[in-house]
């Protein structure tokens, strides 16, 4: 059964009242929200969603090793 809820003062506060047998065994999981760190912390890699946009670049996936370090281009025919 999952309960949901919500942390008040360091403490696991249920949204609904939840009658649990003393010495219960329990597992707590922190529901992320978008844009939220596991740690609390801004994600510095969800940033750079923010830095991504069109390229024109229609072999970017295939090339990214031209592109980014001046490799020979890769032909797509040749994989």
């Amino acid at each position: 059964m999952t309960y949901r809820g919500h942390v008040k003062g360091g403490v696991v506060v249920f949204d609904t009242p939840v009658s649990l047998p003393e010495g219960a065994e329990v597992r707590v999981e922190h529901v992320l929200k978008a844009g939220e760190s596991p740690i609390g912390e801004e994600d510095p890699f969800l940033k750079m969603l923010e830095l991504a946009g069109p390229t024109g670049l229609s072999d970017l996936a295939t090339n990214h090793d031209h592109y980014l370090y001046g490799h020979p281009k890769v032909d797509d025919e040749k994989e």
